[in-house]
């Protein structure tokens, strides 16, 4: 019997758009999902590496990462035209199969923030996730976020660094 294949996401981006420019609102999600796969302090905090290596080579600009049991949300910025966010994504999600473990679904779902869209809005409502999912009552009190810090430097807040020493 032959089952229907699903068929790949687009992510290709219309000719005028600079990649350099935009904000990408992500979701990746596990292969398995409604396992907590994601949300250990092991294993975020290898995840929050790769984040801040990442941003500190300048790979891509990572506004925002959290993650969720199954699942990882972000927004981030590709810092040059010579990556397309597929590329960078995939590449992230190769090395963290590899080294972490991880199971990942086959795509993500990206969406381009549009001028109108406010990247502070789409951080509350990611921010938010955690509280829409029951797991806190806070969304301040969700351990598994990764921000540069307000100097801009790379690194998670000083909370998460208590977090993940925890």
């Amino acid at each position: 019997m032959n089952l229907p294949q699903r068929e790949g996401l687009p992510h290709e981006m219309p000719l005028w758009v600079r990649p350099e420019d935009e904000i990408y609102f992500l979701t990746i999600c596990c292969q398995i999902r409604r396992q907590n796969q994601l949300c250990h302090k092991p294993v975020a905090a290898a995840i929050f590496e790769t984040v801040a290596h990442r941003h500190e080579r300048g790979l891509w600009h990572a506004h925002l990462f959290l993650l969720m049991p199954d699942h990882v949300h972000a927004l981030i910025s590709c810092p040059t035209d010579e990556k397309d966010i597929q590329s960078l994504i995939f590449q992230w999600k190769e090395w963290t199969a590899k080294q972490i473990g991880i199971g990942w679904q086959r795509d993500f779902f990206e969406h381009r923030l549009r001028r109108e869209e406010s990247i502070q809005e789409k951080s509350e409502y990611i921010r938010q996730n955690p509280v829409r999912a029951g797991l806190v009552q806070n969304a301040v009190d969700w351990s598994f976020l990764w921000i540069p810090n307000p100097q801009g430097q790379a690194g998670p807040h000083a909370r998460n660094k208590r977090a993940q020493q925890a």
